[in-house]
């Protein structure tokens, strides 16, 4: 559904690039992502036009700049969007949330937004070309998605979550198991991480 409310934080599973874009369609957002987006060919011009806020990593203090800015950017009304994973998927599997970026939602007293995202093929099958993984590089990625003759993308906008006065931890487990059954993925999170950080 189109036109959700402003003051939300929006987290979904990550599988690709195409991931904002696809998010876009039903609410525009502002993104936070890692800095090296904004050196990627195309998608970082498009992701930096759209007032994505970009944390350097590396740097474990530049997590508090960028909480303290999605505050004030919520508090104003605004939507921001981000992948809790930390990293992308094939969409076979669901990594455990990191609430850190959760914080900003519940000073503002806004509300989580989970929202479940699949890539399948015209049949129902599962579809991995869009899945942005392992040593797999930006232009091939763009390529293989290219190269398909049709792509479905299946989102699910799950009941929103009250954030004020939630502890982050509480929040981000509740958004991570609403996503995993939404995505009929049972158990708990696997062990092994795609090296890809998105």
């Amino acid at each position: 559904p189109a036109g959700l409310p402003g003051n939300m934080l929006i987290v979904a599973n990550h599988i690709s690039w195409l991931d904002i874009f696809v998010l876009n369609t039903v609410q525009p957002a502002r993104f936070i992502a890692k800095a090296e987006l904004k050196r990627w060919p195309l998608v970082g011009l498009m992701i930096a036009g759209c007032g994505t806020l970009f944390i350097e990593r590396e740097r474990r203090r530049d997590a508090h700049r960028v909480n303290d800015h999605a505050r004030e950017v919520l508090a104003a009304g605004d939507t921001i969007a981000i992948f809790p994973e930390g990293t992308t998927t094939d969409g076979t599997t669901l990594l455990p949330f990191h609430g850190s970026l959760l914080q900003p939602v519940i000073d503002a007293r806004g509300h989580l937004q989970p929202i479940a995202i699949c890539y399948r093929r015209l049949d129902g099958s599962h579809n991995d070309a869009p899945a942005y993984v392992g040593e797999t590089s930006f232009m091939g990625s763009f390529w293989r998605v290219l190269g398909e003759r049709a792509m479905v993308v299946e989102m699910t906008v799950l009941p929103a979550l009250a954030a004020q006065a939630r502890h982050r931890r509480e929040l981000s487990r509740e958004a991570e198991q609403a996503i995993r059954v939404a995505l009929g993925l049972s158990g708990s999170a696997p062990e092994i991480i795609h090296d890809r950080q998105a």
